[in-house]
C-alpha cells in the first residue's frame, strides 16, 4: 500500500512541476534563438557603413571589386597555377548535358603539373562508355596562352595513363569568371564541361 501512496505522489510531483520544466526550456531556448538572430558586431558594423554610404559610393566599391575580381582571374591564368570546378558536362556534339554537384570533381594545373578528376566518355559508336578520368600528370606539354575579346584560351595536349594524348583547352571569360574546358582526343568525341576558375588553395 504505501508502495501505492509513493507511487500515486509522485505522479502528482510532476505533474505540477512539468508545466514549470516546460516553460523554463522553451523560455531557454527562444534565448538562444535570439541570440543566434542577433547580428555579430561585425555585421552590424558592415550594416551601419552600407547605411552612411551614399548611392554613389557603393557604386564605386562594386565596380573596384569587379575591376579587382578580373586582375585576380587574369594573374591565374598568366600564372597557369589555377583550379576548374565543373558544374555540367556534355559530350559533343548533341550530347545529354548532365550537372555536377560533386566537388571532388576538378582539374588543376600547378606549376606544369596537372591533376584530373572528371567523368568522360569513351567509344566510337553509341552507347558510349563512362569512365573516371582520374589522374596526375607530372608535367604537361607546352601551355599556349592566347588574350581573347572575352578574356582568354589556355590549351595543352598531354599524355594520360602513359598511352593516350588528350588536348584540354580552357576558354576563361575573366569579367564572369566562368570557363569552358573541352577534353579532345582523336579517337573519341570531345567532351565539353562548363564551370569556374579558382585559385588553388
Amino acid at each position: 500500500m504505501r508502495r501505492l501512496y509513493f507511487f500515486f505522489a509522485c505522479i502528482t510531483i510532476c505533474t505540477l512541476c512539468c508545466p514549470f520544466v516546460t516553460a523554463s526550456a522553451q523560455q531557454r531556448a527562444s534565448s538562444q534563438m535570439q541570440q543566434q538572430l542577433e547580428p555579430t558586431p561585425h555585421q552590424k558594423a558592415h550594416h551601419q557603413e552600407l547605411k552612411t554610404l551614399s548611392h554613389q559610393q557603393r557604386v564605386e566599391r562594386r565596380a573596384q571589386r569587379l575591376a579587382e575580381y578580373e586582375k585576380l582571374i587574369d594573374s591565374l591564368v598568366l600564372s597557369h597555377n589555377f583550379e576548374f570546378n565543373p558544374q555540367s558536362v556534355q559530350m559533343q556534339p548533341a550530347g545529354t548535358m548532365r550537372f555536377l554537384s560533386n566537388p571532388n570533381y576538378t582539374v588543376t594545373l600547378w606549376r606544369g603539373s596537372l591533376d584530373v578528376c572528371v567523368p568522360y566518355w569513351t567509344g566510337y559508336t553509341p552507347p558510349y562508355r563512362y569512365v573516371l578520368l582520374n589522374t596526375v600528370t607530372p608535367m604537361v606539354g607546352t601551355i599556349l596562352t592566347k588574350q581573347t575579346d572575352e578574356g582568354w584560351m589556355v590549351s595543352f595536349k598531354t599524355t594520360l595513363y602513359a598511352s593516350e594524348e588528350f588536348t584540354f583547352t580552357f576558354e576563361i571569360n575573366s569579367r564572369y569568371g566562368g570557363a569552358t574546358l573541352t577534353i579532345s582526343n582523336v579517337w573519341y568525341n570531345p567532351v565539353q564541361y562548363t564551370g569556374t576558375i579558382t585559385r588553388i588553395y
